[in-house]
């Protein structure tokens, strides 16, 4: 007797695509299931016009998602867990998060110039607070312009609009196949990555057993441990997923946890940065003891400004 799982996705190119990875990797444990997807459009996708920042709120690319999850109008949800919110509604949780693809980000310039080789005064598109400032923290003399719409989109205004070159997310390059477009990474002593970067959350009814079954074969414990930390960091600073905070984690010789995380100023001109290691059973103590050191070096006053 077949059985049905409808998935809930936004509906851009790379959503889909992260949406029949787990979609194909479903059907192929259990013949008899059959996997939709459904395109949900989100507050996120449907404002094109303004920097994500001044949209405000948390969950834009996932609010309509999981309102969607919560009316039983689908039985999963497909997040990149950048973008998913330290809060979930009541009744839903991450049944799995997946092995972390790369957490980097990358450049594609205009010229195949590295962003440090760029001439004085390059225009760097970015979608994202958080490249903006540490990029300017760099480079002081760089004209940052907010790019929103797909990844293909944003890619294709490299030169079309005047764009010397735009940072983004490795991990979507890769998913599409596009590595070859990339010019250069940016490690994360440059470019500290987002909270999550890199990895899908899968998200359902905390009591839909079938589902939750279903889903345990796609978590990754070293990938879920460090996403708990940095959203560990990320929730004691109350921060969403514009403000410029970002934190990586690793587990390093299979007994360390070991988290990195720092808090700057839209500019670029404050940037506060700390690191902390840890047990990697007790993920969230190490992410909040990192916030704590974070706050008390001045990162209070930083977000205290952005959130005004």
């Amino acid at each position: 007797m077949s059985q049905q799982l409808i998935i809930g996705t936004r509906g851009s190119a790379l959503a889909l695509c992260q949406a029949h990875l787990i979609k194909e990797e479903l059907e192929s444990a259990d013949p008899a299931l059959e996997v939709r997807l459904k395109k949900i459009k989100t507050t996120g996708d449907k404002i094109t016009d303004v920097p994500l920042a001044k949209v405000g709120g948390k969950g834009l690319f996932v609010k309509e998602i999981e309102e969607a999850l919560l009316r039983s109008e689908i039985g999963l949800a497909v997040h990149s867990m950048k973008d998913v919110p330290t809060f979930l509604p009541e009744g839903l949780h991450l049944a799995a998060i997946t092995r972390r693809e790369d957490p980097r980000d990358a450049v594609i310039s205009r010229n195949g110039k590295h962003l440090l080789d760029l001439p004085r005064g390059a225009r760097i598109g970015t979608s994202s607070l958080r490249r903006q400032s540490q990029i300017k923290h760099l480079r002081p003399d760089f004209e940052i312009i907010p790019l929103r719409g797909n990844l293909d989109t944003r890619i294709k205004k490299v030169g079309q609009e005047g764009l010397d070159a735009v940072v983004l997310a490795a991990a979507g390059l890769h998913r599409m196949g596009w590595q070859d477009r990339i010019t250069e990474y940016l490690e994360p002593d440059v470019c500290l990555p987002a909270i999550g970067q890199g990895a899908l959350g899968l998200e359902c009814r905390i009591p839909d057993k079938n589902v939750n079954a279903m889903l345990t074969r796609f978590n990754h414990p070293a990938t879920s441990r460090c996403v708990r930390a940095e959203r560990a960091l990320l929730k004691r600073l109350e921060g969403g997923c514009q403000v410029p905070i970002a934190a990586y984690a690793q587990i390093r010789d299979e007994e360390r946890l070991v988290l990195e995380g720092l808090v700057a100023s839209v500019d670029g001109r404050r940037i506060i940065r700390d690191g902390a290691a840890g047990n990697p059973d007790q993920p969230e103590l190490l992410g909040m003891e990192l916030a704590e050191r974070l706050l008390e070096r001045g990162a209070d006053a930083i977000l205290r400004e952005i959130y005004q």
